[in-house]
């Protein structure tokens, strides 16, 4: 809880500060601003009213006010500071390359000048008296003349060497100017047509001179060590390359404002000192110099600045702007760098990060200019106040943060422009802007732009491609094999399988179906190989000459591409060090050739090296590396197994004698270790098996047959099996088990019979896989002596692998079936299925996201989209498939074959529905219109066939001959149906032309001839497919066997544009999406994208992948992903959202993107890792209007689940909607035997809540005369004294407290709360305050109750149900009986009882206002109803909140930000105005002062005195007596507040989660309660348990006192989720040295020093979101792991990764945990043992001395997990930690068949205890000093278990899933966490 030191009750106020007795100096008006990642002082001071905070004791100027910090904290606490010690934290910034030279200064210059006088501005030319030439000086033509614009005088520095005309400030270079001013203003013109000058000489902390040059002479950015240089133009009016040159001859007078603070961190990494020298060289007129700590606005006058958050251009120092003109119309302001970029306030001292100032990926760096243009704008705003570029969509890899100007553009969209918006991460190739003052990067260039400028948005200055690089991933593959489907192997971590499909080598996890690519071959992957490190890959490809690749498995990147010796490559097999690869092929004389590669130097730039090269006349099927020595193989073939060796440089071979199997064909082998393990050649046995049946055993060391074996078919009982129906349904299993009776393998020396075909075998310690061509996998012991499990296939078995730990059995079958039997559960997964032949057409469904695809092996295949799974499949041994196309509306398909037969299949029932044959010879294309009532058939006869599909028994309505063209080749693009259903175009009647028809009524509408002659070939052009473009555009795109795209007129057939030599060969299949953007052509073997856009398109992005012509290309029909069919499947996804509503003009030329040339996947692959650039901030004068519902912020995943959000992701209508509790999913039996937090006696005992809810509403009460402080915290309510700060915890509610209200007398609060898993109704506790006892239980409504209020009396309590209950009641307060309940028309947002007469309530709502009167009648209340409406005037919002005013008044707020007041005896609106832009959801009144809250965070006070006596006027009152006495802007939607009676002090509760105290007296607003704004992820305590820390989703890490939980230091990273925390154990006893590490979701870990306040490293051990960290016992190394399974070790000192561990690859890290090695009966040697826990339930055991290298595994667990063991749709996660009390112990949680937790012992190797659960953990934690055991789960309780006594006890507090509960070292206290609530429980006695 971040509280400051304010105590607000019976305390006398202290003078200059923000709180009475506070320590800590008022704070600025705005309050908290979260700016990129800066530090702010521990220390705190106190500040004279209207001093600037930078100077303290400094006056403003009269009329000034200080500007809002937009830097939070930046400068003294006092001025926007969070607390004491809070820090927003830098990024770590390189350091220069070159140590700089030290320039000599004098002891003068060294010291600058006091800094006081100069604030808040100085006037350098009249301090420093240029004008008698005296401590300045002048050089060349420098004149004083007079400026008809800003008529006054000005100076003329002219002439052609800039260098000898100038102005010098100071006169000698041994002097200073001593100026201190953060930023200077330089107010000057370029003179036409000439170049200028401006040199800065400015010196850093640490007594660096450092030169700043800005001119239009600089062609380029420029930096050393001493000296930057910045291109500087002006009027760029159009967009080229080059900007630079001279200045216009329109150039205008210019305010160019230098933040010379930022310029120094931003491009140096120093700290900026004071500014020493000026020189302004020719050509230019300079009105005057100035420097200034604030940031002053020049445009705002200030009648315009009162409402807004800027600080004005003092009169001094402001342009003349002539009444009725606007500022921007006459002068530019250039503000360098821009605000987007902010900078930490002080450099970084040590980075081990790379240079952030570089482009992820390969390409040219963006270098900055500052541009600057003087076209007038519109603009609403201060441009001061940024507004962020929307996000890239995913469409290109962003840039990383950088050290140079960065982008902010504020635009206002056109009709002719996209619609994604400029900046950086646009998608869009152009921008229409309108913008003020705003800083653009274009093209590398800082652009000062105004209305209609159109900036090119792209990262180089070459103009080359519009489209972002790439736009188009590869996500998903459906195939397998090509080649072959031999090659498929597992991985030694066995988490996934790689094999190849066709070109392309794909990698896919087992468990989560997730897939990897390596993309770079060209034809079909013939051979594959994996060293046993996971390191390397080879692959080769068929087409002879053979070209090989090696890979970097783990990051896919190409090492080595090198051609093969051999013609072709058949096999290839790796060592397991990986240092050698072998390989067998065939030469070009067809000689079977071996080859030996030396291949350790590959992973460290080496090359691949030949080692030796052998022919051989022996047939080689298979040839494998032996595991025990490098130097030793085996081959087999027909008739042959022979062992080989390397030796000398040479391969040698010698036969193995067979005996009487010389003459079998052997197909695979495989080593086979001896029992006792031994590693020696010796010992090892070698497995052949064959196509006669045999498998034999040989002896590597005798080579002889030792066993020979023969697996041969034994008929069951029932004859044979049943043969397979020639037309099926792939719902079927791809399994058929059998029992183990149905084979035998028998001794070979029985009588020969027909033996069972054997493809492949594969060998493991315990059993021997067989794969067979009758289609059984079978499991073998290694003595054959029966079959252990077998599985029936649909095809052939090819290959066979048994995972590395022996579970697992990978088979593939030559039908293109991949899989894997798991042993355990003898359940088969299939993995992939793959058609056996290339596929000819494709069909999307939107519906149900399923695809359907046509083959040439004679199959219609239907596909899962999301998960890539075959869901069915139809054979046809007749006839084959040849089109496909969907119903758009029904579950049906339609198919044309062959036969000319068309038929259509029911999904739901998969079997035929109807067939139609009007066909004569094979259909060709299938095409439905839109709306799916009509659909067109066309065959290779010509016939065209119309069908009307109204109702599922369709039929058909015409038939037409020589329609479309017979001789055309077949293509899914042969017929074309407009995307409004209207129009048909096909190829026909002849090749040349194209033919378009009405669909409906097939008259021809248009024929167009495209036959030109082709030069090339000397033949007719002719037409190849056709594609209409959307119906907005009209146009239809003719692809043509010349290489060419026609661009058609639908209507009149003219050409409107060609794409010419788009393929060499013609194009079967294009498609245009939807925003007629992207222009996708199958071209060969490649896949082609077009901006087609663009008029003057550069050339298409081309996409490798597919080994065979592509065949068809489609858009998905939500246009986010592109399906290309040809050899296989691929699914892309498309990278730059399209979209669907923008006008289809061609948009002008832009630029290429920047990401280099290299490999597709990668540069796109980390499109959304990498944070956004610029930092959301709250616009402050114009904030959106959001809906009810809002969406997710930018550059956030979208996902994020609601419930661990800090900040509710519901916005309400003007922020006093109904109160929207957590969405919390507890099972009927979450409350069953759990008790409340007991008072005394229970072994915990609440302690501390840290947190506010902010999704309530009115759930804060503060009487300032008696002291009495209460808000809520989930289900509790936390009472406050402010004095001592100690709490009490009012507890006893099922769900979230939705309000609070208190009695006038302040005996009596009620608190609401919403409806829960196990009551049918809200609670309502009444609680007597004295003794925070509940004296009353009642149930009011069954939806939340929205709003409560006592009467002016206290004798009745007014409860109003939401939106949906919508229900009044009144209850008496002597025994709460229910008085009277109504039930209202509409929904009604808020309620009142009027103050001065108890018998009047008012509920406003929908347009109206509701005047209840109640009349007491005995015991009976009677109810009097009135209703207003809403006048006009007032506007069509709804009413959102109400408070009385003096008699008879009455406030009402609406929705639309108004005002209205509202005369309760005459029951009229007779005044209104506007308070805000958004909706007012608070209203207060006492005395004269009305404060109002909005959902904007605006809080304001207002004079209402006058309003009384425009009463009289009724509707012809203004309100212009009405004015605004103070404005404070926090930190989210107000939805409470309390005030004192005069209400100059009082507490406001906002939607962030935050109490503020706020003080108008002062302008001040202090934080009092905050806890974290979303979900926290970790808490960790310092060794000492002084301080405990906090990391939350919000990017924020929190280190708190631990005795007063008050917050100490924050370090903020914006942008970024802290996933992760770990505090360093002591070392030496030094507390200097505490550091936290923290892990986050852009993969990076920051090192934070505790002493320092500040971020010490930065470091990137991870490609992706850390989720755990913790300490080496020592300090000096900090082990991290992703959710990718990696753990990496770090050094935190130098921030090198010297260790990787992969283990776990494949499931992400959910625990590390480290402990010094206590037990020594593990046998290994280590100081620390620390384990890894991942999330598919398995642990790893380790013992490490990081200061040897040393890391050996001591243990590997693994636990079972049942198919669904979700928790409120969550898988629980895997957690285990070492039991603190016994080393040799390890506890584990997680999904399991059983609730539990499991004890097991490292020694013994078992488990030895269980711990049963009611319900899955969610979190764990053990009590170091007790046998205690912590753990939480999803249904909101907390279980506490006594370990040693084995009893338990359950405690619920929280509202949500207790997803964290941490032990301090010492046990005395336990914190848990749900969301963002924190909880802190004593844990007495024990």
């Amino acid at each position: 809880m971040a509280r400051g030191s304010a105590r607000l009750a019976g305390v006398p106020r202290v003078p200059g500060s923000g709180v009475p007795g506070s320590r800590v100096g008022g704070r600025s008006a705005q309050g908290p601003r979260l700016g990129p990642e800066a530090r702010v002082p521990a220390q705190a001071g106190s500040r004279l009213p209207g001093a600037h905070p930078r100077a303290p004791g400094a006056w403003l100027p009269s009329g000034a006010r200080p500007r809002p910090a937009s830097l939070a904290g930046v400068g003294v606490a006092g001025e926007g500071a969070e607390s004491p010690g809070s820090c927003l934290v830098p990024e770590a910034r390189p350091s220069p390359a070159v140590a700089p030279a030290r320039v000599a200064e004098s002891p003068d210059a060294r010291r600058p000048l006091p800094a006081a006088w100069q604030h808040p501005f100085l006037n350098v030319f009249r301090h420093f008296r240029v004008d008698e030439w005296k401590r300045s000086a002048k050089q060349g033509d420098v004149a004083v003349v007079t400026d008809k614009t800003l008529k006054g005088a000005v100076y003329r520095i002219r002439g052609s060497v800039s260098a000898a005309n100038y102005i010098q400030l100071p006169k000698s270079s041994t002097q200073s100017l001593g100026l201190t001013g953060r930023y200077l203003y330089v107010l000057f013109r370029p003179l036409p047509s000439k170049h200028f000058v401006i040199h800065l000489d400015v010196s850093s902390k640490d007594n660096q001179v450092i030169r700043v040059s800005f001119s239009n002479l600089f062609k380029e950015f420029k930096s050393t060590a001493t000296w930057l240089q910045f291109p500087l133009v002006l009027e760029a009016r159009t967009p080229q390359r080059d900007l630079v040159g001279l200045a216009p001859s329109g150039a205008r007078w210019t305010c160019l404002q230098l933040d010379l603070q930022d310029v120094l961190l931003v491009y140096l990494n120093r700290c900026y000192g004071h500014l020493k020298s000026i020189r302004l060289c020719a050509s230019l007129l300079v009105r005057n110099l100035y420097t200034s700590d604030l940031c002053f606005e020049p445009a705002i006058s200030g009648a315009q600045w009162a409402k807004l958050p800027v600080t004005p251009m003092p009169r001094e120092m402001a342009f003349p702007v002539p009444k009725g003109e606007s500022w921007h119309d006459r002068y530019i302001h250039v503000r360098f760098p821009s605000e987007s970029l902010k900078v930490p306030s002080k450099p970084i001292e040590k980075s081990c990060s790379p240079p952030e100032a570089v482009l992820l990926g390969p390409g040219p760096q963006p270098l900055p200019c500052l541009v600057a243009s003087s076209k007038p704008v519109r603009f609403s705003v201060s441009p001061v106040v940024q507004t962020p570029s929307p996000t890239a969509q995913s469409g290109r890899a962003p840039l990383a943060p950088r050290p140079f100007p960065e982008v902010s553009l504020s635009q206002e969209r056109s009709d002719a422009s996209n619609a994604d918006g400029p900046g950086f991460h646009s998608l869009e190739p152009w921008a229409q802007v309108e913008a003020s003052d705003v800083h653009t990067a274009a093209a590398g260039t800082h652009v000062l732009t105004h209305e209609s400028a159109e900036v090119p948005v792209a990262r180089t200055g070459s103009c080359e491609g519009f489209l972002p690089d790439p736009v188009l991933r590869l996500k998903g593959v459906i195939g397998f094999g090509g080649h072959g489907t031999r090659q498929a192997l597992w991985t030694p971590d066995g988490a996934a399988v790689v094999y190849p499909c066709h070109a392309v080598i794909v990698v896919l996890l087992v468990d989560t179906g997730e897939q990897r690519f390596f993309l770079g071959h060209t034809d079909k992957v013939s051979a594959l190989a994996l060293d046993g490190s996971s390191s390397l890959l080879a692959s080769a490809q068929a087409r002879a000459p053979s070209v090989m690749r090696l890979w970097d498995f783990q990051t896919g990147r190409c090492l080595c591409l090198f051609r093969s010796p051999m013609h072709v490559v058949c096999s290839l097999s790796f060592s397991d060090s990986g240092a050698l690869l072998c390989g067998v092929g065939k030469d070009h004389h067809g000689r079977t050739m071996v080859v030996a590669w030396g291949t350790g130097q590959v992973g460290l730039g080496g090359e691949v090296v030949v080692l030796a090269k052998a022919h051989t006349d022996f047939d080689v099927q298979a040839f494998r590396v032996t595991f025990f020595d490098e130097t030793r193989m085996a081959s087999c073939g027909q008739g042959s197994v022979r062992l080989w060796r390397l030796r000398g440089g040479a391969l040698r071979s010698c036969p193995v004698d067979l005996g009487e199997h010389h003459a079998l064909q052997f197909t695979d082998l495989a080593f086979k270790q001896a029992r006792d393990g031994c590693p020696e050649p010796s010992a090892a046995m070698l497995l052949v098996c064959s196509r006669s049946g045999h498998i034999l055993e040989i002896d590597c060391q005798r080579m002889v047959v030792r066993h020979a074996r023969r697996l041969l078919p034994t008929r069951t009982p029932g004859g044979p099996h049943p043969q397979k129906q020639t037309f099926s349904s792939g719902k079927r299993a791809p399994t058929t088990w059998r029992g183990w009776q149905g084979h035998r393998c028998t001794d070979a020396s029985l009588p020969p019979g027909p033996g069972i075909a054997i493809s492949s075998l594969s060998v493991s310690p315990a059993m021997c896989a067989v794969g067979s061509e009758d289609g059984f996998l079978r499991l073998w012991p290694l003595d054959f002596s029966s079959v252990l499990l077998e599985a029936e296939h649909e095809g052939p078995v090819s290959s066979v692998c048994v995972s590395p730990d022996g579970l697992r059995v990978l088979s593939a079958t030559s039908s293109g079936h991949l899989g894997f039997l798991d042993t355990l559960s003898r359940v088969y997964h299939m993995l992939a299925r793959s058609h056996t032949a290339p596929v000819l057409a494709l069909a999307m469904e939107q519906r149900r996201g399923q695809l359907a695809t046509v083959s040439q092996d004679r199959t219609v295949r239907i596909w899962d989209l999301a998960t890539l799974q075959q869901l069915y499949d139809f054979t046809s041994s007749e006839e084959a498939p040849c089109a496909v196309t969907f119903h758009p509306t029904r579950p049906t398909f339609f198919c044309g074959f062959s036969s000319g037969a068309v038929r259509s299949f029911s999904l739901e029932a998969a079997e035929v529905l109807v067939e139609h044959t009007c066909h004569r010879g094979a259909v060709t294309s299938l095409t439905a219109t839109p709306d799916g009532r009509l659909l067109f058939s066309s065959c290779s006869q010509g016939s065209l066939a119309q069908y009307s599909c109204a109702d599922p028994q369709w039929h058909v309505l015409r038939v037409a001959a020589d329609m479309v063209c017979p001789d055309a080749p077949a293509s899914p693009s042969a017929l074309a149906v407009s995307r409004d259903g209207r129009l048909l175009a096909f190829v026909g009647p002849s090749r040349c032309t194209v033919t378009v028809m009405g669909s409906a009524s097939l008259d021809e509408l248009l024929r167009v001839d495209i036959g030109t002659l082709d030069l090339a070939s000397s033949r007719l052009d002719s037409a190849m497919a056709v594609c209409f473009g959307p119906a907005a555009l009209g146009h239809l795109l003719v692809s043509t066997s010349s290489n060419r795209v026609v661009v058609l007129d639908a209507v009149s057939g003219r050409i409107i544009r060609e794409l010419p030599g788009v393929h060499p060969e013609p194009c079967p299949s294009l498609t245009l999406s939807e925003d007629a953007r992207f222009l996708l052509i199958a071209a060969g073997r490649t896949i082609k994208v077009w901006d087609y856009a663009t008029q003057a398109s550069p050339g298409p992005q081309v996409y490798i992948g597919h080994s065979e012509p592509v065949q068809a290309v489609a858009f998905s029909p939500d246009q986010q992903q592109v399906l290309s069919a040809g050899d296989a499947v691929f699914l892309w996804d498309v990278l730059a959202a399209t979209e669907s509503d923008q006008s289809f003009p061609g948009a002008p030329p832009a630029c290429k993107t920047g990401l280099g040339a290299g490999p597709l996947e990668d540069a796109a692959s980390r499109a959304s890792e990498l944070p956004r650039q610029q930092v959301p901030k709250p616009s402050q004068a114009s904030p959106p209007r959001l809906g009810v519902c809002a969406r997710p912020p930018e550059g956030g995943d979208g996902a994020r689940d609601t419930r661990n959000s800090g900040a509710p992701r519901t916005t309400y209508l003007a922020s006093c909607k109904a109160f929207t509790p957590a969405r919390v999913s507890c099972s009927p039996h979450s409350a069953k035997g759990t008790c409340l937090p007991p008072a005394s006696g229970g072994w915990l005992r609440l302690k501390a809540v840290v947190g506010y809810s902010g999704n309530g509403r009115a759930n804060m009460v503060w009487r300032p005369d008696t002291g009495f402080f209460a808000y809520t915290c989930g289900r509790l309510v936390v009472v406050e004294d402010l004095h001592s700060g100690a709490q009490q915890h009012w507890s006893g509610h099922s769900a979230e407290i939705s309000t609070l209200a208190l009695s006038h007398s302040a005996q009596v609060l009620a608190s609401a709360s919403g409806r829960s898993s196990t009551t049918a109704h809200c609670q309502i506790r009444v609680w007597d305050v004295s003794g925070g006892l509940c004296q009353h239980l009642i149930f009011p409504h069954s939806t939340t109750v929205l709003a409560l209020a006592f009467s002016p009396d206290d004798r009745l309590l007014v409860t109003l149900g939401d939106h949906d209950g919508r229900t009044l009641a009144l209850w008496g307060t002597a025994t709460y009986d229910l008085v009277s309940s109504t039930r209202l028309p509409e929904p009604v947002h808020g309620v009142a009882f009027n103050p001065w007469d108890a018998g009047e309530l008012t509920c406003v709502g929908q347009g109206t206002v509701t005047f209840w009167l109640l009349q007491l009648r005995g015991a009976d209340i009677s109810l009097q109803v009135r209703r207003e409406p809403v006048p006009e005037a007032v506007g069509a919002g709804e009413l959102t909140s109400l408070c009385y005013g003096a008699p008879p008044l009455l406030y009402c707020g609406t929705s639309s930000g108004q005002v209205c007041v509202w005369d309760t005896r005459a029951g009229r609106c007779f005044l209104s105005w506007e308070a805000d832009d958004g909706g007012i959801g608070l209203l207060l009144f006492s005395g004269s002062r009305l404060v109002s809250g909005s959902s904007t965070g605006r809080l304001c006070l207002w004079a209402v005195g006058a309003v009384s006596e425009l009463r009289c006027k009724g509707s012809g009152a203004r309100s212009s007596s009405v004015f605004m006495e103070h404005e404070l802007v926090l930190d989210g939607a107000v939805v409470s507040a309390s005030f004192d009676d005069s209400v100059d002090m009082g507490v406001v509760g906002t939607t962030a989660g935050t109490l503020w105290f706020v003080s108008w007296a002062e302008g001040t607003s202090t934080r009092l309660i905050s806890g974290h704004r979303s979900k926290v992820n970790e808490v960790v305590f310092s060794p000492g348990e002084s301080h405990c820390a906090t990391c939350s989703e919000d990017g924020s890490v929190r280190v708190w006192a631990l005795a007063s939980m008050e917050l100490v230091i924050q370090f903020q990273v914006l942008n970024q989720s802290c996933l992760c925390l770990a505090w360093s154990p002591p070392c030496c006893g030094r507390p200097e040295q505490q550091r936290l590490a923290a892990g986050y979701g852009d993969g990076s870990l920051r090192i934070f020093s505790i002493s320092r306040t500040a971020m010490e490293l930065k470091m990137h051990p991870h490609p992706v979101a850390l989720t755990s960290v913790a300490f080496s016992t020592d300090g000096q190394t900090v082990l991290s792991g992703d959710k990718d399974g990696l753990v990496a070790v770090s050094h935190p000192r130098t921030g090198t990764t010297f260790r990787v561990l992969s283990d776990h690859q494949g499931a992400p890290i959910s625990t590390i945990c480290v402990t010094c090695k206590e037990c020594e009966d593990l046998g290994v040697e280590g100081t620390d043992l620390w384990l890894a826990a991942s999330g598919d339930q398995r642990v790893s055991v380790w013992a490490s001395d990081w200061l040897r290298n040393r890391c050996e595994l001591v243990d590997w667990l693994s636990f079972p997990m049942p198919a669904t063991t979700e928790t409120q749709g969550h898988l629980p996660p895997s957690l285990a930690a070492f039991c603190p009390w016994d080393g040799a112990l390890l506890m584990y949680v997680g999904p399991g068949v059983y609730k539990e937790v499991i004890i097991y012992n490292l020694c013994q190797k078992q488990v030895v205890e269980k711990i049963p659960l009611p319900f899955f953990a969610m979190s764990l934690s053990l009590s170091p000093g007790t046998h205690l055991l912590a753990v939480g789960f999803a249904e909101c309780m907390l279980r506490l278990v006594d370990c040693a006594m084995g009893t338990a006890q359950d405690f619920a507090g929280h509202d949500n899933a207790v997803h964290l509960c941490r032990f301090t070292p010492s046990a005395r206290l336990l914190f848990t966490a749900a969301r963002n609530e924190i909880l802190v429980w004593e844990v007495p006695g024990r």
